[in-house]
């Protein structure tokens, strides 16, 4: 029966078309039961329409969705051990908190919800608000009682469409933390979908990074950020520091690239190029910045380019240089306000260096800005 089902979710091979467009491509997957998982993508990338199949909310045009060892791929959304919340949260306005929380259990019949209403108001810290009406409670609260109606079904799988979309940035990091506590209390398996990066890195245990319907890459916060496998998880998740170069050779730990004249290593488990043509990527926040008559201060060993800093924002722990490379790419430093050398200013003739450990290279396949948000839809992207 699909209403008994408890395990991984595994999606296989899951493909939506809506017409010639595929919106989900030939998708397979497995989230360990009981992790918290994100979906992470820009819009249009499939998420969403993922989380509706696996809700129920879709058919699938080819592909399987299993929980445990439960086929669910054609189950009706109300025989699924899976609930929803959205980002609207969806509240019933003219019912009271305790009631809104109860709704699931009354319609199915369920006597005495007292006990079970109350646990899942103490575990989402609303105990003392049961009378209350939803318009009577701030965004984060109602965005809580949502999450307690889902959750008083005991449902082996809670997914959550952009919760916290419609939230103040404040509160929305409030809630990241907010919802991470009641997963680990409550140890069943969520399923996050967002496009924003904060949220992903700050509560999953998995993300997976969609772009056109696909995978690109799938692994911890920490993996994907540090060692990205294809430009657009690069530039998708946080910022990089991408410029063209050529292997001109190969050790056995390290390969060397020229990038318009200057050697670059690159460690060999962090080279993602088939060929020799490649972006070779930094962090922002693992470049040093020295000003040019100091260069015999720069560590051995150490990448570095030449450059010219055009233009620099002081952002109090912090300061953000923008600078040119010789041949006019653009290059960002995000340095941390411990010791600031004055001299460090627009126009200063400066080196930027890193240690070769924190080197990657990607396809050039893939053109340099391939996974880029603009400006305006950043939001609380990694900055």
């Amino acid at each position: 029966m699909a209403d008994e089902a408890s395990g991984d979710l595994r999606l296989v091979r899951l493909t939506k078309r809506f017409g010639d467009m595929a919106a989900v491509d030939d998708l397979s997957l497995t989230i360990p039961q009981g992790s918290f998982f994100a979906l992470l993508g820009p819009s249009g990338c499939g998420k969403t329409t993922t989380l509706r199949m696996v809700a129920g909310l879709e058919q699938p045009t080819e592909g399987a969705i299993f929980l445990g060892e439960s086929d669910i791929t054609t189950a009706k959304p109300y025989r699924r051990p899976v609930n929803t919340v959205f980002q609207s949260y969806a509240l019933f306005p003219h019912l009271d908190i305790f009631e809104n929380v109860a709704f699931g259990l009354r319609r199915r019949g369920i006597k005495g919800v007292d006990e079970q209403v109350a646990a899942m108001l103490e575990l989402v810290e609303l105990t003392g608000y049961e009378k209350r009406k939803p318009n009577q409670l701030s965004g984060g609260q109602q965005q809580r009682v949502a999450v307690a109606r889902a959750l008083i079904n005991h449902p082996s799988l809670l997914l959550l469409d952009e919760p916290l979309g419609a939230l103040d940035l404040k509160l929305r990091r409030q809630m990241q933390l907010e919802l991470k506590r009641i997963q680990t209390e409550v140890g069943i398996t969520f399923v996050h979908v967002t496009h924003d990066q904060e949220e992903a890195m700050t509560m999953a245990d998995t993300v997976a990074v969609m772009n056109e319907g696909r995978i690109e890459q799938m692994g911890s916060p920490v993996e994907l950020y540090e060692n990205p496998m294809t430009t657009f998880v690069a530039n998708f998740l946080g910022q990089s520091n991408l410029v063209d170069a050529t292997v001109v050779e190969r050790g056995s730990e390290h390969v060397v690239a020229d990038a318009n004249g200057h050697r670059l290593a690159v460690p060999l488990e962090r080279m993602h190029a088939a060929g020799n043509e490649m972006h070779v990527g930094v962090r922002p926040e693992k470049v040093t910045l020295t000003y040019a008559a100091d260069e015999q201060t720069v560590p051995a060993g150490h990448n570095r380019l030449p450059a010219v800093i055009e233009d620099a924002s002081f952002l109090g722990v912090s300061t953000e240089y923008t600078v040119r490379l010789p041949w006019g790419a653009s290059f960002g430093v995000f340095a941390q306000n411990l010791h600031r050398d004055p001299r460090l200013v627009p126009a200063a003739d400066v080196l930027v260096h890193w240690a070769p450990e924190h080197t990657f290279a990607l396809d050039a396949s893939e053109p340099l800005d391939a996974g880029v948000v603009p400006d305006a839809q950043l939001g609380t992207a990694l900055r």
